[in-house]
């Protein structure tokens, strides 16, 4: 099941903006949006268990499907 646009919180609209622009890393998202490397893992693992992430290796990410754009079978 995917996540809607409401089912997002600051912080993960932020990740998903981050992700627009490439691939990241907990690291790089806890300097850009100062937030925790372990909060930037448990809202990027939340993304990935919803397939709105992929992991190309470990602690790499990269945007598959943009929850703020709703389902795409509507």
């Amino acid at each position: 099941m995917t996540l809607e646009d409401d089912d997002l919180n600051g912080t993960d609209r932020a990740i998903v903006e981050e992700l627009e622009r490439g691939r990241v890393t907990p690291q790089f998202l806890a300097g850009e949006l100062d937030i925790s490397r372990p909060y930037a893992s448990e809202r990027l693992k939340r993304l990935l268990e919803h397939e709105h992430v992929e992991r190309l290796a470990p602690g790499l990410y990269e945007l598959s499907q943009d929850p703020r754009e709703g389902d795409p079978d509507d």
